[in-house]
C-alpha cells in the first residue's frame, strides 16, 4: 500500500476530487493549510483579503499562502495512476502547482470491522 500526500491550489480541490472519485479513489481526507514553496509567495494566488497579521511580512506579500492538503492510502498498483490523476488536474505550469509525496504504508486498520491492510482501505 502507498500513502499518496498532496498539496494542491485550493481553486483545484473540487476537480480533484470529482476526477479520483470518477476513478473509483473517492476516500481521502483533506485539510485547508498555509505553506510556501521556494517562491515564498504568490500574491496573485489568493484573491480574497486576508486581515491576519502574521501571514503578511514587512514587504506587504504574504508569507504563507492557503492550499489543499489530501491524503489518500492506495494499494501499490493503483499509486502511478492516482498520481498522474493528480498531476494531470493540477498542473498549470506555474509556480505554486503544489507537491505530491508518495510513501510506503506499513498497515491500515479499518476501526468498525477491524479488517487489515488493503481491505481496510478499498
Amino acid at each position: 500500500m502507498k500513502e499518496i500526500i498532496a498539496i494542491i491550489r485550493p481553486n483545484k480541490m473540487a476537480v480533484t476530487k470529482e476526477v479520483l472519485t470518477a476513478l473509483g479513489f473517492p476516500a481521502m481526507t483533506a485539510h485547508r493549510v498555509m505553506g510556501r514553496g521556494k517562491q515564498k509567495a504568490i500574491i496573485d494566488e489568493v484573491s480574497f483579503e486576508i486581515q491576519k497579521e502574521e501571514l503578511h511580512n514587512k514587504e506587504g506579500s504574504m508569507r504563507y499562502i492557503p492550499k489543499r492538503l489530501m491524503i489518500l492510502a492506495v494499494p501499490d498498483e493503483d499509486a502511478s495512476l492516482v498520481v498522474e490523476a493528480i498531476m494531470r488536474v493540477n498542473q498549470t505550469g506555474q509556480i505554486g502547482d503544489g507537491k505530491i509525496f508518495v510513501c510506503p504504508l506499513e498497515e491500515s486498520i479499518r476501526v468498525r470491522t477491524k479488517e487489515k491492510g488493503e481491505e481496510a482501505i478499498t
